[in-house]
């Protein structure tokens, strides 16, 4: 991930502290803009994460603060609801201007229910991300009830929310209470991907529902499973940004570098590795993966590694190979299921291995078959499977050619 701090300035003259990530070796295909949560900060973990997983799978992310938060000019008292989505607005013009309009639009909390409202003057975006959204706006002011009274009758009144503490005047209730969402969600007519923990306890997951019902097609629905309502886990959070990046490929208009296009016209497969770390990028036709080592490897686990997709290839080539049989002889073969283990052993502990190295890959494969097979139909399966074509290249003479392009 290439990052750079940026400053852009709003309609009301306010320069607002941003960021944009890129992917770390390549131009990127689209852009994204992302909003952040409620008093947070475009630092916020889940952004973070979010945004390095989306540049792994080429977008490229810009994250700013709402005015008044973060390193961004403004007094938050003076904001609202109504402020940050024309923060939003500003922002994607600055992208526009500066680098390419966003193709996506992502929010997290009541940042999601801005990019909802914002969504119908920023025309470029064709791909809405809500994540941990409440369906309306006034349900922060759950939050506040206590306070709510002291604000109205005074005005203004200082809140602790999240551990700090924050001036929250009127206006600010005022504008929570408006219906801001019902007629936006109905109108939206963009592609809206929902993301929701069920256990979430600060928006209910009962607010992912309405949004869902409201909203018209496309729209899809993702449970977040066990994450909390900030995605704290680094492993929801990236959970969260390879769905995004998964899903909004259908509706987005993505485009690849000349460099790109040259290599892979010439071969199958691109492995592009960045200036540091493990994390590497795959391009084979038109799907991008990533590979990357565990953190106790020096890695960030950002994707499997490379033995991982050795094995899996082989898994992979199993079952087609299995499943082309099975078809061929019109067996009741219902689902393949392959387990896959690769570790490096003692070339003394193998019997069959003519080997002179010290040690020998051993990969194990154990195959569960689904269907009404007998005992013959299975053991001729057993034997099929090891002529799947990646595992006679595995078991035979492999010549690898390296050498320096300029």
């Amino acid at each position: 991930m290439n990052s750079k701090q940026l400053q852009f300035t709003n309609r009301h003259g306010q320069k607002l502290a941003a960021q944009i990530d890129l992917p770390s070796e390549s131009k990127p295909q689209a852009y994204a803009l992302f909003a952040h949560c409620f008093t947070c900060s475009r630092n916020v973990k889940a952004a973070y994460n979010i945004s390095r997983t989306l540049n792994s799978a080429g977008i490229a992310v810009l994250r700013f603060d709402f005015t008044g938060l973060g390193q961004s000019e403004g007094d938050f008292s003076e904001t609202n609801f109504t402020t940050n989505v024309s923060d939003l607005i500003d922002a994607a013009g600055f992208m526009q201007t500066h680098y390419t309009a966003p193709q996506i639009l992502i929010g997290h909390s009541l940042g999601g229910a801005a990019v909802l409202q914002a969504a119908g003057e920023i025309k470029s975006a064709r791909a809405i991300v809500v994540i941990g959204t409440p369906s309306k706006t006034d349900h922060l002011l759950k939050h506040m009830a206590e306070d709510r009274e002291r604000i109205e009758s005074r005005g203004e009144a200082e809140v602790k929310l999240e551990g700090r503490v924050f001036r929250i005047k009127k206006q600010f209730i005022d504008d929570l209470s408006a219906d801001h969402m019902s007629d936006t969600i109905k109108k939206l007519d963009r592609a809206l991907l929902i993301l929701h923990s069920p256990v979430d306890r600060i928006v209910g997951i009962e607010n992912a529902t309405e949004i869902f019902t409201a909203a018209k097609h496309p729209k899809s629905f993702i449970s977040l499973d066990t994450a909390d309502h900030l995605l704290s886990a680094q492993a929801d959070s990236q959970y969260a940004g390879s769905l995004i990046a998964a899903w909004s490929r259908k509706y987005l208009t993505l485009s690849k570098t000349d460099e790109t296009a040259v290599v892979t016209a010439k071969d199958q497969v691109v492995a592009l590795g960045g200036k540091s770390g493990y994390m590497t990028e795959i391009i084979t036709g038109q799907h991008d993966l990533v590979a990357d080592e565990p953190v106790s490897m020096g890695g960030t686990d950002m994707g499997p590694t490379p033995y991982d997709y050795l094995v899996a290839g082989l898994g992979a080539c199993t079952a087609i190979t299995l499943r082309m049989y099975a078809d061929r002889k019109k067996w009741p073969l219902e689902g393949i299921r392959i387990g896959l283990n690769h570790r490096k052993i003692h070339a003394d502990d193998c019997d069959e291995c003519e080997t002179k190295n010290k040690y020998v890959d051993q990969i194990k494969l154990a195959l569960s078959f689904k269907g009404d097979l007998d005992a013959d139909q299975r053991q001729r399966l057993l034997e099929i499977a090891a002529r799947c074509p990646v595992h006679r290249t595995l078991k035979g003479e492999i010549r690898i050619e390296t050498k320096i392009e300029a």
